[in-house]
């Protein structure tokens, strides 16, 4: 099990399943709503995932069709983007996990968009633009 929150904690987590591989994304979109040089993100079961929002400050923007990105409206804190479906997608950015994450980076998506000043130094696979199929 997994838990997270925002940086407020007026938004907090649960993950009751396995959290699926690490993927680093460089696109410019992602590298905006982080105000980093990539995302870190993580599949999550939407139906393994329990989220807690006491105070409704959970906020949404739809950044591309049918991509949604969920934030907190008090702290700002990006914690998940999700694709409506069927099937849901949900994408967990990992930076908001209280709990230890034990994975490594498996792949680096939209390296073509990759900031300039920044060169990853693992050695896990890169793609110029999204996963393979």
């Amino acid at each position: 099990m997994h838990r997270g929150s925002c940086l407020c904690g007026a938004i907090t987590y649960t993950i009751h399943g396995e959290l699926g591989p690490l993927a680093i994304c460089h696109c410019s979109k992602c590298r905006k709503a982080t105000g980093s040089a990539f995302l870190a993100a993580v599949q999550v079961d939407p139906d393994e995932f329990v989220l807690d929002d006491p105070q409704h400050y959970l906020k949404s923007f739809e950044s591309s069709q049918g991509v949604f990105r969920t934030f907190c409206g008090n702290c700002g804190s990006p914690l998940f983007s999700r694709r409506p479906g069927p099937p849901e997608v949900l994408r967990l950015r990992v930076g908001t996990l209280d709990t230890k994450l034990s994975q490594t980076p498996e792949l680096h998506i939209f390296c073509a968009d990759k900031a300039e000043w920044y060169e990853p130094d693992d050695t896990a696979p890169r793609f110029p633009q999204g996963p393979p199929p």
